[in-house]
This record gives structure tokens, sequence and C-alpha cells, in this order.
């Protein structure tokens, strides 16, 4: 028998003296104030509805301790959770909502944050998108442009965070002065900054403009890396802009806008 059936076992009473514990009360007080978020829905039907089991099945392993809210287990019946709270079972993170996934093309004064306190963000360009709880894979700075992915798949998300494995995402670079041959080359077969090996898919020039832009495939979420790499060759950066992630291009989406992908896209990137 877990600690938690055990307490559960013992009543409500917590001595001889017949009072109700302290526990039970507040138990009382959260429920009653979940009870009347509109926004909450019961934690059973949370977990019917992302296709784990029946709502009678997640009552049994809820009991038993297989569900945690925010990090903690929880084994109260009729608990309330929101959406944007993180319910894990078993370990897994699950979610009752369709697996969302939209690529905004995206222009700069925009910040990547879901924080409603950094001014314009990316959150405002997609949020006639989906009524789903998504968020934007990695970062681009405020003035850089180009592809941004959102979604609510976890193992999605995993792909491009992974270390060792990650999504390419390619970038078109223009630097504040021409790239020295011996730097592309040093970039290219990778180098150190203070004890950290720094490596890239790939880098050129591209072709047809000057050598101040450049062509850079790298498996990073963010972009500050790339800062990172070219002021250690001592050059400014006058433009990010990422024009494909994996398979993913800018093709028929203007700056500014998003689309959900396609069946195909989707398929693809999960087989990353």
């Amino acid at each position: 028998m877990s600690r938690q059936q055990g307490n559960r076992g013992k009543g409500k009473f917590s001595s001889s003296k017949g009072r109700f514990s302290k526990g039970s009360t507040s138990q009382k007080k959260s429920t009653a104030k979940q009870d009347s978020n509109p926004d909450a829905i019961r934690l059973n039907k949370y977990i019917a509805n992302s296709g784990i089991c029946s709502r009678r099945e997640a009552d049994e392993n809820i009991a038993i301790g297989l569900v945690t809210v925010n990090g903690k287990v929880v084994t109260e019946m009729g608990y309330r959770v929101k959406l944007n709270d993180e319910v894990r079972f078993d370990g897994q993170r699950i979610s009752p909502e369709k697996k969302t996934y939209v690529l905004l093309n995206k222009p700069k004064g925009f910040a990547t944050t879901t924080s409603e306190s950094k001014g314009r963000t990316v959150m405002d360009l997609v949020a006639n998108a989906t009524n789903a709880n998504i968020k934007p894979i990695g970062r681009l700075g405020r003035n850089s442009l180009g592809l941004l992915l959102f979604t609510n798949d976890d193992e999605v998300v995993k792909k491009f965070t992974n270390s060792k494995n990650g999504v390419a995402r390619l970038f078109h670079i223009e630097l504040d002065k021409n790239l020295k041959y011996e730097d592309l080359k040093a970039i290219k077969d990778g180098f150190k900054i203070q004890g950290k090996e720094i490596s890239v898919e790939e880098i050129s020039y591209v072709e047809g403009a000057s050598k101040k832009e450049i062509g850079l495939k790298i498996k990073n979420t963010g972009n500050s890396i790339i800062r990172t790499i070219f002021e250690h060759f001592n050059y400014g950066i006058s433009k990010i802009d990422c024009v494909a992630i994996a398979h993913l291009t800018k093709k028929d989406l203007p700056r500014g806008h998003w689309k959900h992908l396609t069946l195909q896209e989707i398929n693809t990137l999960k087989m990353l």
C-alpha cells in the first residue's frame, strides 16, 4: 500500500478529540477554489481526453499516485486542472489538446517569448492561428528574421533540443565586412571558445553576393551562438534570417504570415 493510500485509509480525524486535520480543511478550501475557476476541468477528464484511458481508469490511476500536476503527486478525486498546467501520467507529460504545428515567417521587432511583459512578441503574430497552447521552439532575436516553429507536441520539441542530434536550421547572415576565407575555414573546421567546442553543419559564401553574406547551417535552437561565433573572429552582424528549418522553407510564406504544417510536413518532421 502506498503512503497516499495509507493516509487516506486512516480517515479525516487527526486525534482522539475528533477534530478535522488542517490538511483536510485546506484540501476542501483548495477544491472549492478550483470549482470556481471556469477554465479548469476535472483531472480524470483531462487524462481521458489525452487518450491515455477512460475516466474511471483515470480515477484508479490518480488514486495510486501515478499522476502529477506541476510536479506534485495528486491523489484527490475531483481535482481540477487548467490546460496550461503540466500534467504527467507515469512520468510522461500528457495534453488533451490536438497536436498543432504552426510555422511563422517572423519580421523584425518581435521578441521570441511567451511573456506579455516584453512588448510585441511572436505570440501576437500567431494569436489567431489556433486555440491550442503552442509555444515557439528556440529563439530568434527581436531584430532577427525568418522561420520559427510553434507546437504543443513535446516529442517534436525534444528533437530540436536534443544535445546530440537536434534539427538543422539554415541562416542567411550579413556581416559588417567581408568574411576572410581563413576565418570561414576555421569556422567550418570547428574551434573552441573558452574550452567549449563550437561546430557547425555547413558554412559558405552566398552565391552571387558579396563576401559579407554567409549561409550557415547549425543545429541549435537559439541564435545567440551565431553572434558568439562571428564576434569571436571580430565580425559584427547586420542581419540574421532563418531561411529553413530542416525541410521547412519560406516558400509561399510572406514575412509576418504563418501557416499550419501539412500532414506530409508533420510526418517528415517526426521522422527526423
